[in-house]
């Protein structure tokens, strides 16, 4: 799809170029922004008009029939985003006389308290795998290495054996752009990965999964989906009402860590997080369970 700026072709591709080479977004932004911004384009040319002739109200009416149609507050958010982007990625190109997104503003979006589990919860579903089955080591090692890492998904199941290093505890891991980083890793999942290794080895393995630490029945590499119904299956077992997903592992593993005082620049370089306000939430986290200690137990509470 091509479309004109000061007669100059504009085309998707260009700006999905810009947004992973120069702006080195994760293959998800760089979709959930273009996505965003052929919509908008497309607006754009429904009503004759360029996109570098477009103004603020231009823009504010295409995101009002947005949020008219359903849009929330956070993908309202997102779509400003992806539509400046497209007006910065403009006017590196040289395309653009005045960029009408200076007088646009993003939503102020209420802080989202992600859920987390307390240290007993976790060790209940740690202590919830039935070992005796053939799966059971693998996935309480799956679950022990999610809490101990606070790994993402695409993270864990992209785990290679030549990088762990055990004797000196700890994980090199690749995450969002291809980053790496050293992730501390405590004895309970260095046990689980030696309990699971001697199965996994004696069992089939694919050809290029043999590096793979986490794999399927058939020796293959594990999926996404796989891992969430393992960690729901777990939740279930050890009678846990709140909504899990392996991502809860990740939270509880950084709340946990600044509840014990932990530097926040060392959670947030544990994270893989690009910017400490990202893993400032869960300061917010830390601070919403004191304050419902101090309001459980004030003396004034009646």
């Amino acid at each position: 799809m091509r479309y004109y700026a000061d007669n100059h072709e504009i085309t998707l591709l260009e700006f999905k170029d810009y947004l992973k080479l120069e702006r080195s977004l994760s293959p998800n932004t760089v979709a959930a922004y273009t996505a965003d911004v052929e919509r908008y384009l497309t607006a754009l040319k429904e009503l004759g008009i360029a996109p570098a002739d477009a103004g603020p109200d231009d823009i504010a009416r295409f995101v009002e029939e947005r949020v008219a149609a359903g849009l929330t507050k956070r993908s309202q958010a997102r779509l400003i985003s992806s539509i400046k982007a497209l007006y910065r990625f403009l006017d590196a190109e040289g395309r653009l006389r005045d960029n009408p997104c200076d007088r646009v503003a993003t939503p102020k979006l209420n802080v989202h308290l992600p859920s987390v589990l307390s240290v007993e919860e976790v060790l209940a579903i740690l202590n919830s795998v039935d070992l005796s089955q053939p799966e059971g080591h693998r996935n309480r090692c799956i679950l022990e290495v999610l809490y101990s890492c606070g790994l993402r998904v695409s993270e864990l199941i992209s785990l290679k054996i030549s990088d762990i290093f055990p004797d000196e505890q700890f994980i090199r891991v690749f995450g969002k752009g291809s980053k790496q980083r050293i992730v501390p890793v405590g004895e309970p999942a260095l046990k689980a990965i030696r309990f699971y290794r001697e199965i996994r080895d004696a069992g089939p393995i694919q050809r290029g999964a043999e590096d793979i630490l986490f794999l399927n029945r058939r020796g293959g590499k594990l999926s996404r989906e796989m891992v969430f119904h393992i960690v729901k299956e777990q939740v279930a077992a050890a009678g846990i009402r709140k909504n899990v997903s392996p991502h809860t592992f990740r939270h509880s593993f950084a709340t946990h860590l600044v509840e014990n005082g932990a530097d926040l620049r060392v959670v947030q370089q544990m994270l893989g997080h690009e910017s400490i306000l990202t893993t400032e939430i869960y300061t917010h986290v830390d601070t919403k369970k004191w304050q419902d200690t101090i309001l459980k137990f004030h003396p004034t509470r009646t």
